[in-house]
């Protein structure tokens, strides 16, 4: 079964977090953003340290220091988020990476299925954006399985 790890599904939620909470003036406190995702700073560290180092966020140090969006919240794919949490999230191994290395890839009568059902996904993901689920929450609750 193909599953997005609690990195994945928190990476999205800080993420969509930071697009509705910050200002042109200033950042969103770590603790903040804990408090409302009710996700441990611990944890939020690494996922922050990932989103940095993917160029996803910006942080300033100081006082009045936090975390912002790099970009604003239309430029963001929801697959960019989680694939720089996650990694690859293909079905399978064998498509997991840029080029199919398996050995039995062009006699596979299987691989097919796979590939779309991994295109489906990729292109789904692809086509929401931030801005889609800052949409999307004005009509309707916050899911906390996001």
């Amino acid at each position: 079964m193909m599953r997005i790890s609690t990195k994945g599904r928190y990476s999205l939620r800080i993420m969509l977090d930071l697009a509705t909470q910050q200002t042109d003036q200033a950042s969103v406190s770590l603790r903040g953003i804990s408090e409302r995702q009710q996700i441990t700073k611990k944890y939020m560290e690494g996922i922050m340290s990932i989103l940095l180092k993917e160029g996803l966020l910006v942080s300033t140090r100081g006082k009045m220091g936090g975390y912002r969006l790099a970009r604003a919240p239309q430029d963001y794919t929801v697959y960019e988020i989680i694939t720089a949490a996650e990694g690859s999230i293909a079905p399978v191994q064998c498509l997991s990476k840029d080029e199919n290395t398996c050995p039995l890839q062009h006699s596979c009568a299987t691989l097919p299925i796979w590939k779309g059902l991994n295109d489906v996904v990729r292109d789904y993901l692809i086509n929401v954006t931030l801005a889609d689920l800052i949409d999307q929450g004005k009509e309707s609750r916050p899911c906390a399985s996001i």
